[in-house]
């Protein structure tokens, strides 16, 4: 195997049938580590973020895929049997930019810019892992279902988007007493 110079690696797209990215990634990697390759392609990337939502009163946690369809690789081309199994992995469509061929033309690299910023949402993903697909609005009854006040029903009076929390007024002894908690501390009432 030939010195591989480190400036030569750039970020490339291959599209995927979607549903099938994780099994078109153990393939590569299983692939490329077979024939003694994986230092041609350093990492292979398919950007999700874990979501935890609130079903039946249970947190549960899922991984949902950000890009369906599409892989990053971290790769480089000069070896042609690396191209060649990245190009024809089963369940694989090819490289993004590559033509509407399948054929030994060298796709182009995607912009550096765009990868790092794929790069900081899947880190930001990582420190914020609660993105709730409930919307909450001013005025919305809701029902505490975490902590000392499980079971009380409360006003939304302020929302925080940006922090995942809501500020909800609780009538408590016949004062309203305001509190903020996370959405998934809360649910709405019905």
């Amino acid at each position: 195997m030939s010195e591989i110079i480190e400036n030569e690696f750039n970020w490339y797209i291959l599209r995927a049938v979607s549903g099938q990215e994780k099994k078109v990634k153990a393939y590569l990697e299983t692939e490329l580590a077979r024939q003694n390759l994986s230092a041609f392609v350093p990492e292979i990337l398919i950007p999700s973020e874990k979501i935890v939502e609130l079903r039946n009163g249970k947190k549960v946690t899922r991984e949902k895929i950000s890009y369906p369809g599409y892989m990053y690789i971290s790769a480089n081309l000069s070896n042609g049997e690396t191209f060649f199994i990245l190009n024809n992995a089963p369940s694989s469509l090819g490289f993004l930019g590559e033509g509407k061929t399948k054929a030994l033309k060298k796709p182009e690299p995607i912009k550096q810019s765009e990868i790092n910023r794929i790069l900081g949402k899947i880190e930001e993903g990582n420190l914020a892992s609660f993105k709730s697909e409930t919307k909450y609005l001013v005025g919305e009854s809701v029902n505490v279902m975490n902590g000392p006040f499980t079971g009380f029903v409360g006003t939304i009076e302020e929302v925080y988007d940006d922090k995942k929390k809501v500020k909800v007024i609780v009538k408590i002894f016949g004062r309203n007493t305001p509190m903020e908690l996370s959405y998934i501390e809360v649910e709405k009432a019905s």
